[in-house]
C-alpha cells in the first residue's frame, strides 16, 4: 500500500488509515476476536496508522484497541484525542493531561504518536467549543508539555468549527496535523465550491495546511456511510450520525450519493464506496484517508479501492460537473 509523509511529522503513514470510532463501530461494539483479525489483517494489507479516541464508545474503542495491541505487539502509529468538556473549560491544561493520561492507560501504552484536540473551534466558542485564542494560549502549551514529557510525539487538531476559526488555527503553523472532513459530498476543503453548495464550506482549508506544512488526516470519507448509497445502517455502526455527513441530514446525503451513480455505470468506479475512497486520495495534501470499519469485509473492499490508486483528471472533471446539480439545495 502506498504511503505518504504525514506534514511536518515526517511520518509514513498508509494511503488508507483505520479509524476506531463509532460511525463503523468495530472497535467500540465489536466481537473481541473479530476486532483482533481486523487489526491483524489491517497490518497484512499495509496500514500503519489507528486512530482512536476518549469518547469513542466512552473509552471502549482505546480499550479495545489497547488489548489487541499487546496481544499481537505491532510496528503500527497510534493517534488519540482529547475532547475537553464545556465545564473544564477553566482548567484547560489540567483537563487535556488527565485526559491523555487516562488514554494511555486504556491503550496500555507510555505515549501516543499523535494527540489530538477534538473540540470544535469557534470564534463564539460556545459550549463545548473552543476559540483559535483558548486553542493557540491554552491547549497548545499543554500539548507541548506533553509532549515535553514523552507522552506524545506530535500533536493536532480535528478541523471541525467554523470557517475562519480553522483557517486562523491553521495560519498560526503550531499543530502538526489536522483531521480534516473531505468527501465526494463535501469538497470545499480542497478546492472552492460553488456560491449555494449544500455543505458547509471550509474554503479550501487545505492551502492554508499545506502552508503550514500541517499533515493532513482526511475524515468523513464516506460521509458517515451515506456514499455507500444505502440508508440502512450495520447493527455495529452508530445508528445516528447526524450532523457529521456533508448535508442537515443522513437521507439527504445517502440522495446526493445516488446521484454519483452514473460514474459508476460509466466504469469510473466499480462502486460508490470506490469512487468515494479514490476521491479522497486523489488530493496529494490528504496523507491518509481515515475509515472506520464495521467488518472484516468493509476493511478489506476499503484497501482494494485505494490501491487501485487516485481517479484520472476525467472522471474529477465529471465529479464536478454533476457537483454543479447540487448547487442552491437546501442543506
Amino acid at each position: 500500500m502506498e504511503t505518504r509523509t504525514l506534514g511536518r511529522t515526517g511520518l509514513k503513514v498508509s494511503v488508507l488509515g483505520f479509524g476506531c470510532g463509532a460511525v463503523g463501530g468495530l472497535m467500540v461494539r465489536g466481537n473481541p476476536a473479530d476486532q483482533e483479525r481486523a487489526v491483524a489483517h489491517a497490518i497484512e494489507l499495509g496500514i500503519n496508522y489507528f486512530d482512536t479516541a476518549a469518547m469513542y464508545g466512552d473509552g471502549q474503542s482505546e480499550r479495545n484497541l489497547g488489548r489487541v495491541i499487546k496481544s499481537l505487539k505491532p510496528e503500527i502509529l497510534v493517534g488519540t484525542k482529547v475532547r475537553v468538556p464545556a465545564s473544564e473549560k477553566s482548567r484547560i491544561e489540567a483537563a487535556v493531561t488527565s485526559s491523555l493520561e487516562a488514554s494511555l492507560q486504556r491503550l496500555q501504552l507510555e505515549r501516543v504518536d499523535l494527540f489530538q484536540l477534538h473540540n470544535h473551534i469557534t470564534r463564539e466558542g460556545r459550549g463545548g467549543d473552543l476559540t483559535p485564542e483558548i486553542v493557540l494560549g491554552e491547549v497548545v502549551p499543554a500539548f507541548e508539555r506533553l509532549r515535553e514529557q514523552g507522552k506524545t510525539r506530535f500533536y493536532g487538531i480535528t478541523a471541525v468549527g467554523d470557517t475562519p476559526a480553522l483557517h486562523e488555527v491553521a495560519d498560526a503553523r503550531v499543530f502538526d496535523t489536522a483531521q480534516v472532513a473531505y468527501n465526494v459530498l463535501n469538497p470545499s476543503a480542497g478546492s472552492a465550491v460553488a456560491a449555494g453548495y449544500p455543505a458547509h464550506n471550509f474554503g479550501n482549508l487545505f492551502a492554508h495546511t499545506r502552508a503550514a506544512s500541517i499533515g493532513v488526516i482526511a475524515i468523513r470519507v464516506l460521509a458517515a456511510g451515506a456514499l455507500s448509497g444505502v440508508e440502512t445502517r450495520h447493527p455495529l455502526g452508530s445508528p445516528s450520525v447526524e450532523p457529521i455527513g456533508s448535508g442537515s441530514a443522513y437521507r439527504i446525503d445517502v440522495e446526493r450519493a445516488r446521484r454519483l451513480e452514473p460514474l459508476v455505470r460509466e466504469g469510473h468506479a466499480d462502486s460508490l464506496i470506490e469512487l468515494a475512497v479514490r476521491f479522497v486520495i486523489s488530493h496529494d495534501a490528504a496523507s491518509t484517508a481515515l475509515v472506520g470499519y464495521s467488518t472484516l469485509d468493509h476493511l478489506e473492499y476499503a484497501a482494494v479501492a485505494v490501491n487501485k490508486g487516485p481517479l484520472p483528471q476525467e472522471t474529477l472533471d465529471r465529479i464536478a460537473a454533476l457537483h454543479n446539480s447540487f448547487v442552491g439545495e437546501a442543506r
